[in-house]
């Protein structure tokens, strides 16, 4: 079972969406299990579970795991094929966010977007690699602080730019014959806090979001090696 998995068909999407569906991919992924055994977790009789499980099937959401014979019936024993899902904006292919349309730096629609676009790719990439059978070389930064001010803030974006510039101009080699194109995403957003969490201070967040925290979005690395 992959930890997690990204879905980039319509159809798949939808049928994910279903929040029965969504029950049962949650059930198979802590284990595997037969309709048998779900329909007595979910409330549903066993042939409304198999209907559901069919439709999971036919678009890769889960996997038969094993049989076992029960009497005189044979138990098809499904497992979910992932942990968890991403669903990829080409599902949405035709309203999908495409960053090039502007570019502010400052905007939370805009990050959002690129983020999209970040989903898209490396969920391309990851099917590509599969496919091929070859590995698929990423990195990412995650992390988190705590700024004392918003100009505290503000000047540690501008070193930041300055740093991740200086670190693109160091390296690229716009000449390599044999080079390979990279993309590179930097973002930061405050902190969205657990809903119900409190402040220092005890007060409840506005919106569930701490104003003072970073995150540096994964840096994919376009490679299959």
């Amino acid at each position: 079972m992959l930890d997690v998995t990204v879905i980039e068909d319509a159809a798949a999407a939808a049928v994910s969406l279903d929040p029965m569906r969504a029950r049962l991919l949650a059930e198979l992924a802590a284990g595997p299990a037969s309709a048998t055994m779900l329909a007595g977790r979910v409330g549903l009789p066993r042939q409304k579970v198999n209907y559901h499980l069919k439709a999971l099937e036919r678009h890769g959401l889960v996997e038969l795991a094993g049989e076992r014979r029960k009497g005189n019936v044979t138990e098809r024993l499904m497992r979910a094929t992932a942990a968890s899902y991403v669903i990829s904006p080409l599902a949405l292919a035709a309203v999908q966010p495409d960053p090039g349309r502007f570019r502010d730096q400052l905007s939370a629609r805009w990050l959002l977007a690129l983020a999209a676009r970040l989903v898209r790719d490396v969920g391309a990439l990851i099917t590509g690699a599969t496919k091929a059978r070859k590995g698929l070389a990423t990195y990412a930064l995650d992390g988190e602080v705590r700024f004392g001010s918003a100009a505290d803030r503000a000047a540690f974006v501008e070193e930041l730019t300055r740093g991740v510039g200086a670190l693109i101009a160091k390296y690229h080699d716009e000449h390599a014959e044999s080079g390979r194109d990279h993309r590179i995403v930097v973002a930061l957003h405050p902190t969205v806090k657990p809903a119900g969490a409190m402040t220092t201070d005890g007060a409840a967040p506005p919106d569930g979001a701490a104003p003072t925290a970073i995150g540096t979005g994964p840096a994919p690395v376009e490679e299959v090696s």
